[in-house]
């Protein structure tokens, strides 16, 4: 970079220019003071978690490789670009202009408070704050800190003038503003500094790299601002940036801008499976404590989830049970318990966290609303992780017995029979009895893949067709597999997270006892809400130990049929089903287990056309059955069935003409021809299984033998299900 310079003039800035020894002595003062103050209210910020009760997973195991994984995650900003580019834009130009500015004042820092400090020490005083370094450094300045003003006056279009919905609610403060409008005018008042500077001293011939300021420059000086009058104002705009700036630094800990360090940390110690697995409860935990009691039952980590939430509202904007107008928004949720603990921590009124009667923290219906389907989670940009949290408010309501009337009857027919329809066990295997073949006992015989089958498909009419289906794939494609027949008990998935913790953990143990009774490689579910807690939760779960070091492979039928399909063993060359189909994302198979493209596969191999819905994959939309809301009764409007059938049948490439909607799982299956009732769609689309449409295309494809349900159909005299 070359420039012309006149006689003795040096490339460079004086950085207290103009003001003085004892205004430099003044500013010295003031910033080990606001630096002081922040530092103190770091430190009890961060103090108030050691009052947290320890959290059930290691949360600091690996620390280095977390922290640079969490910084990975910050300084490419991935998380605020999920559905959201403007957001993410927005929040990558605030954030990577916000570190160069800070990056940058370090750096002058150090030249001045370090490097100058000891050259003159050892002689003569020198400075590397001159020459190419000075004019790179004034470049990048400028041009980062140009992409911070855009950043954040994209913030305030979005909050104030197209008043985006999701940042504003119960918990919008003036400190929401305060903080945008504080970063906005420290950003544009280091402009008008540096450009008043350049007017003063006569517009440098080198200061062209700073070029906002010297546009600033000519700006003024355009509006009739003399030289002279720029060295007079040049002293008060200094100080009233220098005083914004420390000012700012002494309130990061108390306010809002806490979340730039908060939430670095909420990342750091992320639990990858959150949500996934759920915490257990301590074998002797006196039930008139478990769950949240108080403010001294929460974790350390849940505590810092709360003071992580930035109040973006990602999460209220997926959530399906605020979008169906259940009374459930998960960021008010979090912020409600942060305000509480806030409240009682400066000697306010306590009160229950979750009870009936109106005078608790949180409404249980507000909790009974929740889906577990952890679009919440998903969403957040700073992985708080809502789930966890809510369910212990859920066990909160299932020991004081508070529980829904209906999932109470549920949970009843579960410890009963082992199941949630109440019908005897001896009844589980008779879906069995329609089908041409016998299915095997695998607990007479080793089988390589040990099916459990799972609720609905064993009782419900509608999933045993999709049963039956997949019994006639496994025979055709000659896997070697077997049932558990009545000894096979009800998953706990969803008991689990309804707060019935007792329950779940004597079903697991009654599983695992009919798993170890059995001689199988594999482990394959029928259910991804069975594939979820077999997986996740059951080699965890204490006193169980069982499958701790994953010697045993858990896998949905989807996975395992298209390993059928790739081997050859399941021939589906040929297969032309003419049907124009979408897919959809069951939550405990995609979103929470990362499994998507295994099903399309099969789709796809059916040759069916399939139209990809417009929320799909890790957005996909719950169909509302999930957490127990499949044994409750809301008030929705829309119903997530209905909302999602709707979706399909507008949004859809194909539009109207989408014939079938594809699902892979039971309680999804339920769900959707309910809302299929109930939204008037029966004569525009049709549920189907997708092992009731593998079975098909095998038909199609001339395989030998006809499927359970066509024989089931000729035997009722039904017309077939997929016509």
């Amino acid at each position: 970079m070359t420039l012309v310079l006149q006689a003795g003039e040096t490339v460079t800035r004086e950085t207290f220019w103009l003001i003085g020894p004892v205004g430099k002595a003044l500013f010295y003062f003031l910033t080990a003071l606001a630096v002081t103050v922040f530092l103190y209210g770091v430190y009890e910020r961060f103090a108030r978690y050691t009052r947290g009760t320890e959290d059930a997973f290691s949360r600091l195991d690996d620390l280095p490789n977390r922290i640079v994984s969490a910084a990975k995650t910050v300084i490419t900003n991935e998380n605020q670009f999920n559905r959201d580019l403007y957001g993410g834009l927005m929040h990558a130009f605030i954030m990577w202009g916000f570190l160069t500015l800070l990056i940058g004042t370090t750096i002058l820092a150090i030249d001045m408070d370090g490097y100058q400090l000891v050259t003159g020490l050892l002689g003569e005083t020198q400075s590397f704050f001159v020459g190419d370094f000075y004019l790179s450094y004034s470049l990048v300045m400028d041009a980062m800190g140009f992409l911070f003003v855009i950043g954040l006056g994209m913030a305030i279009y979005r909050r104030y003038v197209v008043r985006n919905e999701r940042l504003w609610g119960k918990h919008t403060s003036v400190e929401d503003g305060l903080f945008v409008w504080t970063l906005f005018l420290l950003a544009a008042g280091g402009y008008l500094v540096e450009g008043v500077r350049i007017l003063a001293t006569g517009f440098p011939e080198f200061e062209t790299v700073s070029f906002v300021g010297w546009f600033v420059a000519l700006v003024l000086q355009g509006i009739g601002v003399s030289e002279g009058f720029a060295t007079t104002l040049y002293p008060a705009a200094w100080w009233s940036h220098s005083l914004l700036a420390l000012g700012f630094v002494a309130w990061v800990p108390y306010a809002k801008p806490f979340h730039m360090l908060s939430s670095f940390a909420n990342v750091v110690t992320r639990d990858e499976k959150a949500g996934t697995r759920l915490p257990g409860v301590p074998a002797d935990a006196d039930p008139d404590e478990i769950g949240f009691t108080g403010i001294e039952d929460m974790s350390w980590r849940q505590m810092l989830d709360q003071d992580a939430c930035t109040k973006c509202g990602r999460c209220s904007s997926v959530c399906p049970a605020k979008a169906s107008g259940r009374p459930l928004d998960p960021r008010d949720v979090i912020l409600d318990l942060k305000s509480y603990r806030e409240s009682v921590n400066a000697g306010g009124e306590t009160k229950e966290i979750v009870a009936d009667g109106g005078t608790s923290v949180i409404n249980p219906r507000t909790m009974e609303s929740c889906m577990s389907c952890m679009a919440c989670m998903d969403a957040c940009p700073v992985d708080i992780e809502h789930v966890p949290q809510f369910t212990e408010m859920n066990r909160r309501l299932t020991e004081s017995g508070e529980m829904d009337e209906n999932v109470q009857e549920t949970m009843m027919d579960i410890f009963g029979q082992g199941n949630s329809f109440g019908d005897p066990e001896r009844k589980r295997p008779e879906w069995t009895e329609e089908l041409d073949f016998e299915v095997p006992d695998a607990r007479d015989e080793p089988v390589e893949y040990l099916w459990y089958v799972g609720d609905y498909p064993s009782y419900d009419e509608r999933n045993r067709r999709v049963a039956r289906s997949l019994a006639t794939i496994f025979e055709h494609a000659g896997v070697d597999y077997g049932i558990l027949y009545e000894d096979e008990q009800n998953d706990g998935n969803d008991v689990r997270r309804v707060g019935e913790e007792g329950l779940y953990e004597m079903l697991a143990e009654d599983n695992v006892d009919a798993f170890e009774s059995c001689e199988f490689d594999t482990i394959v579910c029928t259910d991804p809400h069975s594939y979820n807690t077999f997986s996740n939760e059951y080699p965890e779960l204490d006193g169980v130990e069982w499958n701790q070091d994953g010697e045993i492979d858990v896998h949905h039928y989807t996975q395992v049929v298209q390993e059928l399909a790739d081997s050859g063993a399941l021939d589906l060359r040929g297969t032309e089903l003419d049907h124009t189909v979408t897919y959809h994302d069951p939550c405990h198979l995609g979103r929470m287990n990362d499994e998507y493209e295994a099903p399309r596969n099969l789709v796809r191999r059916t040759g069916c056309d399939l139209n990809e819905m417009p929320r799909n994959r890790a957005n996909s939309f719950c169909c509302g059955g999930g957490g127990g809301g499949l044994w409750m009764d809301f008030d929705e409007e829309p119903k997530p069935s209905e909302e999602r059938l709707r979706e399909a049948l507008e949004d859809t490439d194909a539009g109207a003409a989408v014939e079938k909607f594809v699902v892979a799982c039971p309680m999804c299956m339920t769900m959707y021809e309910d809302g299929r009732k109930t939204g008037s769609f029966e004569d525009e689309i049709e549920i189907v299984g997708l092992s009731e449409l593998l079975a098909e295309a095998i038909d199609a494809g001339g395989a030998a033998g006809a499927t359970a349900d066509a024989d089931a159909d000729a035997e009722t005299g039904a017309a077939p299900a997929d016509d």
